[in-house]
């Protein structure tokens, strides 16, 4: 039997056993076998993340550190996470199953995930405050931007570093102090981002990571009256109840959650480009991605050869070990989504649409393997086009008029993402102007930037990572009047 690493919770710069001694098991998706243990964090772990992150903001010396001190602190986390990328990467691989080769290269120096912590660095001192010419005499009102304090991030598990240096490089920049909760499914490549971020030199309780259930890790976080802000991404549901937690004591929260992207084929596309990028935009990461594009609509006029075509080209995806270099996908995250995704094919075959391809020929006894899977002339209502099924599994429509498939394509509960793929770039900008998502691609698909905000409409969530508008959620604005005459007469003479 090999080895299995037990893990402990971080705060205050130092690791903790969990109190009650409970640890949670923690499978490799790509064997099925148990790799490691997780802390399983109870109120008393809560309260003492909390109390550490709350010290670090108002006893400490984050909470009056100058904004560009707090800035070359950024930077020195993206330099030691650049140089710590292998170690990253292999670790989440391991635990979550996503390939090696999504992961490590963003981890890089110069990368986009790295540039998360250098981009916000910078921002550190650019939120200027402002001089309001209030219509009142003798009086200086000016604006300014402060932290929130101590702030929750409740992360996913399908990128869970990918996710953490979205909120956490601006919730830092803001000024605020941080207690992450990462998935049950997959804590592993955040505690171990703690262990490299040692060396940065960050105050005691700055960042902390408890880990555990969402009941009884998650909820007691957010819920805690020292919590002053939760950011969250996950399932809708996850949301909703996160949500409601926050709002017992009424906390802001910025939550980016699930999603049933559309991608819309027109006739007139370059059928290579759109087949390329439909596969591309959900079969690498398994379909375990929020702005999976699984809902594809195609123009009568091409449907038949687009659907024989993107099914020849998922024929040859590599499903196997994500470590290896060769790989195209890598298996389910964990035993229970991998059965959830099978469910869910089953159902959909026994709704009798059309299989083109069954991605169940990759399952093997070992692992949670599942190919691409495509089903055809899936209507709109259908559960299958209605559902998340956060897999490698796409349903295609047929339309035949504009002003249908922006009705198709809007006929949700999500508004995360969308694709538009056509040669009239005037037609396609105008459908985009029409189409209820947070983020519209037009002949690409899966980008993404540090400078770019993300969000989702809907259900889909709110509020928005990653640019100027990422940062700015994690700050709320003060107006401070002071009177250059002073002046009180007496109310009740």
């Amino acid at each position: 039997m090999k080895d299995i690493r037990t893990f402990q919770y971080f705060t205050g710069n130092q690791w903790h056993d969990p109190i009650e001694g409970q640890y949670i098991e923690s499978e490799n998706p790509a064997t099925g076998e148990i790799w490691a243990r997780i802390p399983d964090c109870r109120q008393a772990d809560v309260d003492l993340a909390v109390a550490n992150a709350k010290s670090a903001f108002y006893q400490g010396p984050w909470g009056r550190m100058q904004p560009a001190e707090r800035g070359r602190t950024l930077r020195r986390i993206g330099d030691l996470i650049s140089k710590s990328a292998e170690r990253l990467g292999a670790i989440e691989t391991t635990d979550n199953g996503k390939l090696t080769s999504m992961i490590t290269p963003g981890l890089l120096e110069g990368q986009w995930l790295v540039d998360s912590w250098h981009y916000y660095a910078g921002m550190c001192d650019k939120f200027e405050g402002s001089l309001i010419p209030a219509e009142v005499p003798n009086t200086h009102n000016y604006m300014k931007w402060v932290p929130f304090g101590p702030v929750a991030q409740i992360l996913p598990w399908n990128s869970p570093l990918g996710t953490l240096f979205w909120k956490l490089a601006p919730c830092l920049a803001a000024g605020n102090t941080v207690v992450l909760k990462p998935s049950e499914h997959s804590s592993a490549s955040t505690l171990e981002l703690m262990d490299v971020l040692l060396e940065a030199d960050l105050p005691p309780g700055v960042i902390n990571v408890i880990t555990g259930f969402g009941l009884t890790t998650a909820q007691p976080v957010i819920e805690h009256t020292d919590i002053r802000m939760v950011s969250f991404t996950g399932g809708t549901a996850g949301g909703r109840a996160a949500a409601l937690a926050a709002a017992r004591q009424v906390k802001p929260v910025v939550m980016e959650l699930g999603g049933k992207s559309p991608q819309i084929i027109f006739s007139d596309a370059d059928l290579d480009l759109a087949v390329n990028g439909v596969a591309a935009g959900i079969f690498p990461p398994g379909g375990q991605s929020c702005i999976s594009g699984s809902r594809v609509l195609v123009h009568a006029d091409i449907a038949e050869d687009f659907c024989n075509q993107l099914v020849n080209l998922a024929k040859k995806a590599r499903v196997g070990d994500p470590l290896d270099p060769n790989t195209h996908i890598g298996p389910m995250a964990n035993r229970q989504h991998y059965e959830s995704v099978l469910k869910r094919i089953e159902v959909a075959e026994a709704a009798n649409h059309k299989l083109l391809l069954d991605g169940r020929s990759a399952c093997r006894d070992k692992g949670y393997y599942i190919g691409p899977t495509i089903f055809a002339n899936v209507p709109n209502s259908a559960e299958l086009a209605q559902n998340e099924v956060f897999g490698p599994v796409v349903s295609t429509e047929i339309w035949q008029n504009e002003e249908d498939v922006i009705r198709i394509a809007n006929d949700t509960v999500y508004g995360l993402a969308a694709g538009l793929w056509s040669r009239d770039v005037v037609r396609a900008m105008r459908v985009a102007e029409q189409i209820e998502a947070g983020t519209v691609y037009i002949n690409n698909y899966f980008n993404a930037a540090t400078q770019s905000p993300v969000g989702g409409m809907k259900q889909s969530g709110y509020g928005r990572e990653n640019g100027w508008e990422g940062m700015r959620c994690f700050m709320q604005t003060k107006s401070v009047w002071l009177s250059t005459k002073p002046h009180e007469p007496n109310p009740f003479a």
